[in-house]
């Protein structure tokens, strides 16, 4: 399999586009900086599931506040 066809059949379109526009070198820190707006887009959209989930199943600062308290370790099975 040819690296073109890798590329097109595990890539989608996006990714494809991102490449293209990235072809070519750039300064560092250009690259920096849009590798921290990708990273604070991909924060951002963690932050809103996170936000759902807890809206959804009714999560709330009180509830952090008692899981802290308890205990999460499973017992051994020997």
């Amino acid at each position: 399999m040819e690296a073109k066809e890798l590329i097109s059949d595990s890539l989608n379109e996006q990714q494809i586009m991102m490449l293209r526009l990235l072809k070519n070198p750039m300064p560092d820190d250009d690259f920096i900086q849009i590798r921290r707006l990708a990273v604070k887009l991909l924060a951002k959209q963690i932050d809103e599931s996170i936000e759902e989930w807890e809206t959804k199943n009714n999560i709330t600062a009180e509830t952090y506040e008692q899981w802290s308290k308890m205990h999460f370790r499973s017992h051994s099975k020997s």
